[in-house]
């Protein structure tokens, strides 16, 4: 399994509390949540890199970025690559409106000759079989994407990582299996799945519970919310937690932006027996001191 990007959630830190939970459940591979390709940004600078050897960590890590310079984009993965990074990934699935409407994340495949010349130069810089693209099924309609089928399977990749909702949906509603199974009949590139998969019991399921993901043939199934959901039952996450609290601060130097972390997480809890009374409670802490009384 690969761990998904969730942009200030499965977060550098974040992986390094949770090695061993990762580790049980069968990760071994995680792509960063994304780095922005801009001109003149040096991506070993981010919170993600900085100071990370490639071979440091038990999961292999997956540098992700997202943007629509390709300049930029060279730059970035010409500077990882030299780091050591053998893998990189282009996020064209954000589904925010504030990135997709400035046409990054899912808005870039709304412009097809940029979203071609920056598979091109991820798959020219990194080397045929080494960079990956994470899309969703369209923006608006969840048969968009099958109109660059044919210019994804020009080129060497990876693996394609598609989550089988529309941008529009963000995250709410259903996941589209026939509109996945579309893009799989039509792909020639290593797939991955992405959307409400889980494990449970040791086996990988997708949405709703259904073991219905073994009827494609899938390179591997990325997960997210559900693995960060999962940890919620845990015995040990009182100890969990508070290795993350602890690596938190010193990694931001300060309590007060470890509350908004810490509540980000527990977001994902808030609809648990057990944790909705607790998310009452710290979701109104003001002080890293008062979520910790809610917790423990």
């Amino acid at each position: 399994m690969i761990l998904a990007p969730l942009r200030g959630v499965t977060i550098r830190c974040f992986r390094e509390s949770f090695a061993e939970a990762l580790d049980e459940y069968g990760f071994t591979e995680a792509v960063t949540p994304f780095i922005t390709a801009n001109a003149g940004v040096d991506p070993l600078k981010d919170r993600e890199l900085r100071g990370v050897s490639p071979g440091e960590s038990a999961l292999k890590i997956t540098p992700q970025f997202i943007g629509k310079d390709p300049a930029a984009l060279k730059y970035c993965l010409e500077r990882i690559k030299g780091a050591g990074f053998d893998t990189a990934d282009l996020n064209c699935g954000c589904p925010f409106p504030m990135v997709r409407n400035k046409f990054r994340g899912s808005g870039i495949l709304k412009t097809r000759d940029v979203f071609e010349r920056m598979i091109a130069t991820g798959c020219e810089v990194m080397g045929e079989g080494a960079f990956s693209i994470k899309v969703r099924l369209g923006v608006e309609k969840s048969d968009e994407f099958l109109s660059l089928i044919s210019t994804v399977n020009s080129y060497p990749l990876r693996f394609l990582t598609v989550h089988a909702r529309t941008a529009k949906q963000m995250y709410e509603g259903e996941c589209d299996g026939e509109a996945f199974k579309a893009i799989a009949d039509a792909v020639n590139v290593p797939l991955v799945y992405n959307g409400d998969a889980f494990v449970e019991s040791g086996v990988i399921r997708g949405p709703n519970g259904a073991d219905d993901l073994s009827k494609f043939n899938l390179h591997d199934v990325m997960i997210g919310r559900g693995f960060v959901k999962s940890l919620a039952f845990r015995d040990d996450i009182g100890e969990l937690l508070e290795r993350y609290i602890d690596s938190s601060v010193k990694e931001l130097g300060s309590p007060r932006p470890v509350l908004g972390r810490m509540k980000e997480l527990l977001a994902y809890w808030k609809d648990f027996s057990h944790w909705t009374r607790v998310w009452k409670s710290a979701k109104m802490a003001k002080t890293l001191d008062e979520f910790k009384m809610c917790l423990f």
